[in-house]
């Protein structure tokens, strides 16, 4: 089950560039493209023709020309055009609520007159010069809460991610969780250990010593439907932690868009922004492909995951490591039955 009233990451500007590009949200299979004024269009992926996916077609100036027939189809849902036939009596498809915005292209797979621009969450981050982002987009076989839990519990780091971002002290510091207005928050703050290896390139990166003491952080906010914002970074010890001021630590915030495409599959658009040499984009590149090593290992823990809990049904247990991703899991009930229970009161 997945909450449609709400705004989800579709996909990256860079693939709707000259070309459509069809993409499952929600179970709901749409094509996206640029329309008039070059503003993204989002449109039901099928032409009122013969059913072809209009993804498979291709730009004709702001109309998209469906691939099998040559029917064009309008930002607004309604035929255009076709080659020597009448078209004006055509039924329109479905047109999404579509937004772009911090380097995104947002959908609204609900109803339509519920889609409020502003209810998209502000990312401060993605609007500041001093800071730097990079990121990708993986898709991952697995129920999307699967990858809630994975992001509000970050004490599997120690066990997937030895080589990266793991390491035992973190086994030896509890989590704390609490709810917030509009979100649900679990930190863990580890004070005077060794920076892991992936955050000894970055302090490196950023011109700090690596082989000092350093105080670290992971801060866990997820927002609905299902985005989980991290806080995580290390400091020198003894300036601060998270307070520190920026020339004694690396970290930044770490986006992760989480949009289902079905019960059993997920887009994930992943990155981190950061607020230390925003104009290195080799250091950029570097930390982009350290990470990709690190989802890349939760990719093949979670698939084979969600194949164990397919095979057997067996119920999740709780521990307190849990607590983020409890909270999270109820916000998304909650959500999801508010918006049922407004549906039986229409129909």
């Amino acid at each position: 089950m997945f909450q449609k009233n709400a705004w989800y990451v579709a996909c990256t500007p860079d693939e709707i560039d000259g070309k459509p590009l069809g993409r499952k949200i929600c179970d709901e299979q749409i094509v996206f493209y640029r329309g008039p004024g070059g503003k993204p269009v989002a449109l039901d992926d099928y032409c009122p023709h013969r059913g072809a996916p209009l993804s498979l077609g291709h730009m004709k100036g702001e109309n998209l020309v469906c691939g099998y027939h040559g029917l064009e189809m309008g930002g607004d849902g309604k035929t255009v055009a076709m080659p020597s036939q009448r078209v004006g009596g055509f039924p329109s498809v479905r047109v999404y609520p579509v937004e772009e915005r911090y380097g995104f292209i947002w959908v609204w797979p609900g109803e339509r007159e519920k889609a409020d621009p502003s209810l998209i969450h502000h990312l401060a981050w993605a609007e500041d010069p001093e800071y730097a982002c990079g990121g990708g987009l993986y898709h991952f076989e697995c129920n999307y809460l699967l990858l809630v839990d994975n992001l509000m519990d970050l004490s599997h780091e120690a066990y997937l991610h030895p080589n990266s971002i793991g390491q035992p002290e973190i086994l030896h510091v509890d989590p704390t969780s609490h709810m917030e207005e509009g979100s649900a928050v679990t930190s863990r703050f580890m004070n005077n250990i060794m920076a892991p290896p992936l955050y000894r390139a970055a302090l490196r990166g950023h011109n700090l010593a690596d082989d000092v003491p350093v105080d670290r952080w992971q801060i866990c906010h997820f927002y609905l439907p299902s985005h989980v914002l991290l806080d995580v970074g290390v400091a020198h010890a003894g300036h601060g932690g998270f307070e520190a001021d920026p020339k004694y630590k690396a970290g930044g915030v770490v986006w992760d868009f989480i949009t289902p495409e079905t019960e059993t599959s997920t887009w994930y658009f992943w990155g981190m922004a950061r607020n230390f040499c925003p104009d290195d984009k080799e250091l950029t590149e570097q930390i982009t492909k350290r990470f990709s090593v690190v989802f890349n290992e939760d990719r093949e823990m979670l698939e084979r995951q969600q194949k164990n809990l397919e095979r057997t049904r067996g119920a999740l247990l709780n521990l307190n490591i849990d607590s983020g991703g409890v909270y999270a899991r109820r916000m998304i009930e909650q959500a999801i039955a508010e918006e049922r229970q407004s549906e039986r009161q229409v129909a």
